[in-house]
């Protein structure tokens, strides 16, 4: 943390401020943050950036090894395989607890996805945060792949759109007006030209789907997926005319086969020195303790399932131990000083978009969760009243 930047934030904070910074982001767009907004930025020193970033860098790498390729191929639950697959995924996302090591910080996997994250909303706050902190000077940026405002929307319009005109690509999820994430969908249609679209408002005509636009039926030629399968499976209430698992004239933008693919089944596989011990339940040694471990099922999102206290007797009565995994805990650092006296514990999720041309992704931002409570090192989940969503700045 940079502690020349952090101790000038904190002497001109003021709670007008904050309030300002709120208004701004729940204005700009058409739809308000549904979440909380963190009073603050994280302030990061370039030791820390550079780690973190290739921490981030050497775990999207492990996901591109034919090693990988052969254990997630059995990630994809049969009854939820989506044709058509792409040959690699348009989105990596991979989020880190920042911890303590003797007197330095250190970032630690805790999960990642190939699954799009706020992309949209991440300029909104990021102007937001310009606007109402004048302190934090212009050349601090959230971009940790160095890329400019202009040509990061340049390289989400390559993957999202490509070819497309923006009234053939839609942004699928279960009615995206009542999501949290909702603001996020809002700014990526004010970027992008892009609408959000329920699934129960998509026709099918053969192999074709088509959404209502302004009275009229317009072909759509690419989705840009925000749906998730756990919560899709759970809505019985939802009358779709169309499967995912049909064979589409459709491409995906992500496909839906890479969340399950480079996800929670992807940890067990992945070492480095910024990953923590994992098993699948099933596979964990005899000589572990088991409450050194956070329970997790593979297939559920937003924390939902996890056991921060399992027992052997629990994981003994688990019905398909493979579908869960058991991640050694870790220990978040409290590094945030606050206004208050206290300090603050923190996430940071390393934002990745990969257009189906590029032979590599490319690293172009991140978010930041922040939280005085407990930190449960699960799912990045921003439903959660005890914690802020920010974003973290380095030195441009």
């Amino acid at each position: 943390m940079d502690p020349t930047l952090r101790s000038a934030f904190n002497a001109a904070f003021r709670p007008e401020k904050y309030a300002a910074l709120v208004r701004c982001v729940n204005e700009s767009e058409k739809w308000p943050a549904d979440f909380r907004i963190s009073e603050t930025p994280v302030f990061l020193t370039p030791e820390f950036t550079d780690e973190v970033t290739r921490a981030a860098n050497e775990i999207v790498a492990a996901t591109r090894t034919p090693e990988f390729v052969k254990h997630s191929a059995v990630a994809v639950p049969k009854d939820f395989e989506v044709p058509n697959e792409s040959a690699h995924p348009s989105f990596h996302v991979v989020d880190f607890a920042i911890c303590a090591e003797g007197d330095r910080l250190t970032p630690r996997l805790i999960e990642l996805q190939a699954f799009p994250s706020l992309f949209g909303f991440q300029l909104v706050l990021l102007d937001c945060i310009r606007k109402a902190y004048s302190v934090i000077p212009r050349n601090w940026t959230s971009s940790f792949g160095g890329i400019k405002d202009e040509a990061y929307l340049d390289l989400l319009r390559r993957t999202i759109l490509a070819d497309s005109p923006p009234e053939s690509v839609v942004l699928l999820d279960i009615q995206p007006e009542k999501q949290k994430t909702r603001v996020d969908f809002a700014a990526t249609e004010t970027f992008l030209g892009i609408r959000p679209v329920c699934v129960t408002k998509i026709k099918k005509r053969d192999r074709q789907l088509f959404y209502d636009r302004d009275g009229r039926d317009v072909r759509i030629e690419r989705i840009y997926n925000r749906v998730i399968f756990d919560e899709l499976s759970q809505r019985h209430d939802l009358n779709l005319q169309f499967r995912f698992q049909d064979d589409l004239d459709v491409t995906w933008v992500g496909h839906p086969n890479w969340y399950f693919r480079i996800s929670k089944h992807s940890l067990p596989f992945l070492k480095t020195e910024h990953t923590s011990p994992t098993f699948f339940v099933d596979e964990f040694p005899s000589d572990e303790k088991v409450g050194d471990y956070v329970l997790k099922p593979l297939y559920s999102f937003a924390g939902h399932g996890v056991d921060m206290e399992p027992t052997r007797e629990k994981i003994s009565g688990l019905q398909n131990p493979h579908e869960w995994i058991l991640q050694r805990k870790v220990e978040y650092a409290a590094f945030v000083p606050t206004i208050d006296g206290h300090k603050s514990k923190a996430e940071i999720r390393m934002m990745f978009v990969w257009p189906d041309q590029d032979r590599d992704p490319t690293l172009v931002n991140n978010l930041v969760r922040m939280s005085q409570g407990k930190m449960m090192g699960v799912d990045f989940n921003i439903d959660k009243t005890w914690v802020g969503a920010s974003i973290a700045l380095h030195e441009g």
